[in-house]
């Protein structure tokens, strides 16, 4: 924690992990077994994750300062209609936040990569229609002050906000992350790609609810529930290599009432995996970073109904799976990013979700990390299916490079299969077990 189109050819394949690999051992996010003997002569990989880190956190900067005016915030929101909208919302929305987070991702990779632009997806269309009912290409220009113009149109004129978004926009963040530095790996530029949420859990950010109270570190709702998600996939083999998560509101100062966030990031690749976590949790404990620091708890024969197991779900949840899940500490919590993350913290077990309204963009970004930690992300249904046929030598890991066949607008990436994160295949084997019992019709 630190504070702070498409493919002209897609691949389809189907990728998965070996269980009797995974489920060996349950490591925690200090175990630096796999990645302690890299060779430091290679070419290093630092300028590429440091880059999203600084996207994310100038995304971060650009949602907080939309947020910080209420009045001039009600303007920036429009409602999504057709194809781009979630069938899950009755109202579906997007916010200037949202398209300018991802063009400015989009435009500070793409400089620093160039070429790699082209392979950067977002959940939002840049298009945005101002009360005069003109739509607008929303971009970064080439200079502060056509950046200004451009946004002064969407913001019917408001040219303060619009210089003040245009400054951010343009401005270098400044970060100092001294674990980014140990990230040294060779991964060819033309093998990789990158989902982009630029604003998830759109609706807390919209509602902006700013005094909610956690349970067990778990906000079930609020502005802690937004997360900018950056993910990194191989364009071949659609695994994830590498994931940002930015949570731009975490606490408030009580004074001037502006928010401070964190940032997590991870990678996996090969035989190499990192995290921002695993120094944290080795200074928690007080050892050398070079030793392993295993919790007991996930290596016990956990039972149905431990209480070292635990779930967040969505409140709209399929009615058996929650009455299933009930003899476990079960949170609810809003948005498929920040529950994601609680599994990344280690809050809960699994994030669990069984319907096919989460997509590629949500997942890209946690997974990896989850990687990076000795977990993942499965296809739920998928798995259930082969708790049945007995075939859980391989995982069914979501993949993010192959559309779903036959699908239009946004549901072309949706999960159709559902997913469950978890950071420990353990805990992921006796969840699933429970649910499998279950009829789910």
């Amino acid at each position: 924690m630190r504070t702070a189109g498409g493919f002209a050819k897609r691949h389809r394949s189907s990728i998965t992990t070996s269980h009797r690999d995974r489920a060996s051992e349950c490591r925690t996010s200090s175990d630096h077994s796999r990645w302690s003997h890299i060779d430091t002569s290679i070419f290093t990989m630092t300028e590429f994750l440091t880059a999203l880190v600084y996207a994310s956190e100038k995304s971060a900067n650009i949602a907080r300062a939309c947020k910080q005016e209420e009045t001039l915030f009600q303007l920036l929101v429009q409602e999504k209609k057709g194809s781009e909208k979630n069938k899950k919302f009755v109202s579906d929305f997007k916010t200037l936040a949202d398209v300018l987070v991802q063009e400015v991702i989009k435009h500070d990779i793409g400089k620093k990569f160039p070429g790699l632009e082209d392979y950067i997806f977002g959940e939002e269309s840049n298009q945005f229609t101002n009360s005069l009912g003109e739509k607008i290409k929303v971009e970064v220009c080439a200079t502060e002050t056509e950046t200004a113009e451009l946004l002064s149109k969407v913001l019917d004129g408001n040219m303060i906000a619009a210089k003040l978004l245009a400054r951010i926009v343009h401005h270098d963040v400044s970060i100092k992350d001294p674990a980014l530095e140990k990230v040294k790996v060779d991964i060819p530029q033309d093998t990789m790609a990158v989902w982009v949420d630029p604003i998830d859990s759109t609706f807390q950010y919209i509602k902006g609810y700013a005094d909610e109270k956690p349970k067990d570190g778990i906000y079930s709702k609020g502005l802690q529930c937004v997360t900018i998600l950056i993910g990194v996939y191989n364009r071949s083999s659609g695994l994830p290599i590498m994931g940002v998560i930015n949570q731009p509101f975490v606490t408030r100062d009580p004074d001037s009432l502006r928010w401070r966030g964190q940032y997590f990031w991870g990678l996996s690749y090969k035989d190499i995996n990192i995290c921002s976590l695993q120094n944290q949790d080795a200074n928690a404990t007080s050892q050398s970073t070079d030793d392993q620091h295993e919790d007991p708890r996930w290596n016990e024969e956990l039972q149905p109904g431990d209480d070292n197991l635990s779930a967040v779900i969505s409140t709209s949840e399929n009615e058996a799976i929650k009455t299933a899940l009930s003899m476990l500490r079960l949170y609810y919590a809003a948005g498929a990013g920040y529950k994601s993350l609680c599994a990344v913290q280690g809050f809960v077990s699994v994030y669990l979700f069984s319907e096919d309204t989460t997509f590629k963009w949500d997942c890209c970004a946690p997974h990896a990390i989850l990687r990076s930690l000795g977990g993942g992300m499965v296809d739920f249904r998928e798995y259930l299916k082969r708790i049945k046929d007995g075939n859980l030598d391989e995982l069914p890991e979501l993949i993010y490079n192959t559309p779903v066949n036959g699908a239009t607008g946004v549901d072309r990436w949706a999960n159709k299969g559902g997913l469950v994160a978890y950071r420990c295949p353990k805990h992921l084997d006796t969840i699933m077990n429970i649910i499998s019992k279950v009829n789910l019709g």
